[in-house]
Parts: structure tokens; C-alpha cells; sequence
């Protein structure tokens, strides 16, 4: 039962749709802008970086919300079951965000919820973070592809550290549990990014860049 509860608990904060909200805000609806995905990547095309910027840092702050929610509730309850729990939270809100039941499931992709979870998950999942993203980012200007380099090493974090004790005392079961619920989640992303593989493979896909090219 807690764990639905931490599911629902993310879900419900996952619908906060900041890019959907910043634009109606400035007169539009994102979803009939550029790729159509209400998420990050799309505000900062579309509506520029400063958008882009909050929009991140709104997806991203709704995830940590939900799992700070779950982390001083049910697992001061569960001490033993706590990063189970707020990775049951995190999970809830990047479906909130990819499906909100009010936008006709049509949502973003995930991926600042994700890094709401990453940033508010462990400290090394952090440093994962950021270094597979932004290095691959800065590399190539690609946010899918950094983004799906992150969810390589999400799972493979997740692994490593369940084996090696980073999570406490929790039992092998749960360590399972949660290696299959990382593994929901990178199926799940990289299903959404499914077209951005194609056009990476076919040397077509968009590259964004934070801040104009100079001429």
C-alpha cells in the first residue's frame, strides 16, 4: 500500500506542467509549437532560454518535491525501504509528467523529472548525472543524446550501488524491485526518444544550443 501511495504522491506533482503553463502564460500552447512535446527541450526552441531554464527547473523541482514528500514520511516510517519508496516516487511523477490524465496523457518526455529524481535520489547518482549529461551535451549540442547516456548510467548506478551497500540494509527482493523499476524507466525513455535515435543514427537530428551561435 505505501507503495502506491509514493506512486500517487509522485503522479500528482508529475502533472504540474510548467512548459504548457509558461506558454499559455505567453500566449500559446506549446504542444502546437516546434516538436509538440511539452517539456524542456521544446521551450528552449521555441521560447527561448530563459524559458527553457524554468521550464527545467520547474519539471525538475516537482519530482524533488515528491520524493523530499515520500523520504520524511514513509521512509522515517521504513527507514530500511526509503530509497525504494522515493524511487517509487520519482517514477510517479515522470508518468505524471509523460501522461497527464488532463492533456490527453500527452505530456513531455521525462527527462528534468528524471533529473529531479537523480538530484534528489544519492549524492553519487549526482555526479552521474551531471558528468554523462553535460559532458555529452557541451560535446555534441544533442540533449537527447546526453539524456539517454544519463539513462544508461541511472540503471547501471542503480545496479552497482544496490550491490555494493550504498542503499543500507535493504533485502535483495527490494533491490530487484527497484533494479525493475530503473529499468521501466529507461525502456520508457528511450521509447519516448525513439524518433531522436532514428534521426541520430540517420546524422539528422537538431541540435540545440543554450545560447545563440555567433555569426
Amino acid at each position: 500500500m505505501e507503495r502506491l501511495f509514493c506512486l500517487v504522491i509522485g503522479y500528482v506533482f508529475g502533472l504540474f506542467q510548467t512548459a504548457f503553463f509558461y506558454g499559455k502564460a505567453h500566449g500559446i500552447d506549446i504542444r502546437e509549437h516546434g516538436s509538440g512535446n511539452s517539456g524542456t527541450t521544446n521551450a528552449l526552441r521555441v521560447l527561448g532560454t530563459k524559458a527553457g531554464l524554468i521550464v527545467f527547473a520547474g519539471d525538475c523541482l516537482k519530482c524533488i518535491i515528491a520524493v523530499c514528500i515520500v523520504r520524511f514520511t514513509f521512509g522515517a516510517m521504513h527507514p530500511e525501504m526509503t530509497y525504494l519508496y522515493c524511487l517509487y516516487a520519482g517514477a510517479g511523477a515522470i508518468l505524471g509528467h509523460n501522461y497527464p490524465f488532463y492533456m490527453g496523457f500527452k505530456g513531455g518526455k521525462g527527462i528534468a523529472a528524471t533529473a529531479g529524481l537523480i538530484l534528489s535520489f544519492h549524492p553519487y547518482f549526482i555526479i552521474m548525472g551531471v558528468t554523462f549529461f553535460f559532458g555529452m551535451f557541451l560535446l555534441t549540442h544533442y540533449v537527447s543524446l546526453g539524456s539517454l547516456l544519463v539513462y544508461a548510467g541511472f540503471i547501471t548506478m542503480m545496479i552497482v550501488c544496490g550491490q555494493t551497500g550504498v542503499f543500507g540494509d535493504m533485502t535483495q527482493p527490494h533491490l530487484i524491485e527497484m533494479y525493475v523499476i530503473a529499468a521501466f524507466l529507461t525502456v520508457l525513455a528511450y521509447g519516448k526518444h525513439w524518433a531522436n535515435i532514428k534521426r541520430l543514427l540517420s546524422g539528422t537530428e537538431s541540435k540545440t544550443y543554450l545560447f545563440k551561435k555567433k555569426q
